[in-house]
């Protein structure tokens, strides 16, 4: 596929482009087909495959990604923007054990679903961070945190591979889905690691390949923005959080994205000394 051949700068691009116009579907369509507004994971589809895809997001057909992900009662007291620009594979808040008083980051936050639902769990004493690099989903998503009321959220702009942040300032990393959009994970493992403060740790959703299946046959299954060609082995991605020093690393497959190819929870800590 073509993707391959492009520059890191060029798939950042591709990325951004793709999620900024997702962000603007949510934010300026509402009411979309169906009686519903359309989601970002319609804007996408229809994107990658040039066809009308709206009321097909992951909450009517099963689909390994988006809100549908999410539970009832997760979703309930959610801004229906904040539910609709969700484009994840997975609900890394419900795996991350996160406590009252606790710091929080989300690595490309995208709408904010994840922030919010981390700021209700670790409570007024508490933090979440969202990082993302798109300009369109950050101001949805400061608009998604208004409009629920949430205070204890701040939404950064820069990339997972630079994070804007000081060394050992927050305890639980989460993702949902992006890591596997970098193009150096090395750089996200290792920054990542920096700002974990010693003993905190990471529980991300990201889509996973079976060792056997080489980058190409990666690049076959689905393009470098719908989550699948940049993907990771399972053992490049443990051997890339090892390196990066964490420890107690699992990776946990839940479902399937394509053939040999799995969302996946993945959970590491940083030891304390």
């Amino acid at each position: 596929m073509a993707e391959q051949h492009d520059t890191a700068a060029d798939v950042r691009e591709q990325v951004r482009s793709r999620y900024a116009a997702a962000a603007l579907a949510v934010a300026d369509n509402g009411g979309g087909c169906c009686g519903t507004p359309p989601t970002a994971l319609d804007a996408l589809a229809a994107d990658q495959r040039g066809a009308d895809t709206c009321c097909t997001s992951a909450s009517t057909t099963g689909d390994p990604f988006g809100a549908g992900l999410y539970s009832d009662a997760d979703r309930g007291d959610l801004p229906g923007d904040a539910v609709a620009a969700s484009l994840g594979c997975g609900n890394p808040t419900a795996v991350a054990d996160l406590n009252l008083g606790e710091t929080v980051l989300d690595l490309g936050s995208g709408g904010g679903i994840d922030v919010l639902l981390s700021a209700r769990r670790v409570g007024p004493t508490g933090a979440a961070y969202g990082l993302d690099m798109t300009d369109e989903m950050l101001e949805l998503a400061r608009r998604n945190a208004a409009q629920a009321g949430v205070t204890n959220v701040e939404f950064l702009k820069g990339q997972i591979e630079a994070i804007p942040l000081p060394d050992a300032t927050v305890d639980v990393v989460i993702s949902n889905c992006v890591i596997n959009l970098s193009t150096d994970k090395p750089a996200v493992f290792a920054e990542t690691f920096r700002v974990l403060k010693p003993g905190g740790r990471i529980g991300v959703s990201d889509v996973v390949a079976q060792d056997h299946l080489t980058p190409q046959q990666r690049a076959e299954r689905g393009g470098w923005v719908g989550c699948v060609a940049g993907a990771l082995s399972i053992s490049e991605y443990r051997d890339g959080l090892q390196a990066a020093g964490f420890t107690d690393i699992t990776i946990t497959a839940i479902h399937d994205v394509a053939d040999g190819m799995h969302s996946a929870i993945i959970k590491a800590t940083k030891p304390t000394t």
